[in-house]
């Protein structure tokens, strides 16, 4: 992994924080296909939308429009160039480690279209501190993850946030660790068959969601995502947990009344292509 001089060290905060298998390199890239496929399960128009299949270069990954079945509009999505020679974070043939040598910041899904950016997440040069990601969960959990992340030893997190024009308020994190097994084991402690292991300060009770549709699940890239039960308060959140190789990614969605499964699916397929 290619390191930054002037990166700041983003984790040593933490401590001071009171508690409170061979795969080739694809050139395929499948989101149009995948988001094609789940038209079918979660349009809410009779007539579905057919996309065109493309042959891409690795870095490309098609921004996906807004439809009458909600979809936000994405610009087209470029994954950042890797350093000449370098594989990709699932190539174990020549990457057993499972590292991701392009810079972290870049493959921070971006907004879509019309949103308005959370500048609270924006850090300093784009990393952000452990207590902003930590600052999400109840203060009865604060200290349990802290902890888990300093036995960890996380490398890097950078994040992005914004809110769209229906209200909906999109934080996602990327935390990157020495090794993919070391980020495989974090994310086993972060979510359970049933439910996360740690709450959300703004969210309730929560299911596995059993609706997440198969062909936006992407290969290589481990997903579970959950959805907050009634009785919630104002807002309702999602949130889902993806891991691609050395990264563990946290994507939470809330929105005033009811967070909308479609957009929320979107952002997750689409950050785990990046990822992938």
């Amino acid at each position: 992994m290619t390191t930054d001089t002037n990166q700041p060290e983003v984790f040593d905060d933490l401590a001071e924080i009171p508690p409170q298998p061979p795969k080739k390199d694809r050139r395929v890239l499948r989101a149009a296909l995948r988001w094609a496929s789940a038209v079918a399960v979660f349009a809410v128009v009779g007539a579905g939308t057919a996309y065109g299949v493309t042959r891409l270069d690795r870095t490309d990954v098609p921004g996906l429009g807004t439809h009458s079945d909600g979809r936000w509009t994405y610009p087209t999505l470029v994954r950042p160039p890797l350093p000449s020679g370098s594989p990709g974070p699932n190539d174990n043939s020549r990457n057993p480690a499972g590292n991701h040598f392009a810079d972290l910041r870049k493959l921070v899904l971006p907004a879509p279209e019309g949103a308005t950016a959370d500048a609270a997440l924006k850090g300093n040069d784009g990393w952000l501190p452990a207590k902003t990601f930590l600052a999400e969960f109840t203060a009865h959990d604060r200290d349990g993850l802290r902890r888990k992340l300093l036995d960890d030893g996380p490398r890097h997190l950078t994040a992005r946030g914004w809110t769209t024009p229906d209200g909906t308020h999109t934080r996602i994190y990327l935390l990157q660790f020495g090794t993919a097994a070391v980020a495989d084991e974090l994310s086993h402690q972060l979510m359970t068959y049933s439910s996360p292991s740690f709450a959300l300060r703004d969210g309730g009770q929560y299911e596995l969601d059993q609706k997440f549709p198969d062909p936006a699940r992407i290969d290589d890239v481990t997903l579970a995502s959950y959805t907050e039960l009634r009785p919630y308060g104002a807002e309702q959140v999602r949130q889902a947990y993806v891991t691609s190789g050395d990264t563990v990614g946290v994507i939470i969605q809330a929105r005033k009344g009811s967070a909308l499964a479609v957009p929320f699916q979107q952002t997750v397929t689409l950050q785990s292509e990046l990822l992938a």
